[in-house]
């Protein structure tokens, strides 16, 4: 369990709402986008988006040496809005998307886990969401 501290990142992509909804959600597009270092990649994803759909991307290393499934279950969800979601482990994380302009603004909250420093944590999720980005940016 987390101890309901909640950090936020964000990051705004330049992409209109719809592109950035689908890539956020399609496991064919979280494959490519899905890892905080070069070092590791998602060869596996699955996300069933509606309330009560489950989630589940495998993260690992590339040279074989750790991996892990990243899972939970959507609690609420509004298409081109909100996805709000609850961890394996009982964290919750919500995902917001807002259109400016041209680009979507998505901001991360989600509640820290005990194994790992805050700023550790902060920062392998806001590599995430700039290998996002990237993704959505240059496809």
């Amino acid at each position: 369990m987390g101890n309901n501290k909640k950090i936020t990142v964000e990051a705004t992509v330049n992409a209109p709402l719809t592109k950035v909804w689908q890539y956020w959600t399609e496991p064919q597009h979280i494959m490519q986008w899905n890892q905080a270092h070069p070092s590791w990649h998602c060869p596996r994803s699955e996300n069933d988006v509606r309330p009560g759909g489950t989630f589940s991307s495998t993260m690992a290393a590339r040279d074989g040496s750790f991996s892990f499934d990243f899972a939970g279950t959507h609690d609420q969800v509004e298409e081109h809005k909100l996805l709000s979601s609850t961890l394996g482990d009982g964290r919750t994380m919500e995902v917001r998307f807002t259109p400016e302009g041209d680009a979507t603004k998505v901001t991360e909250t989600f509640e820290l886990e005990d194994q790992n420093p805050e700023e550790m944590q902060r920062g392998g999720w806001q590599a995430i969401l700039d290998s996002f980005k990237s993704h959505v940016e240059n496809n």
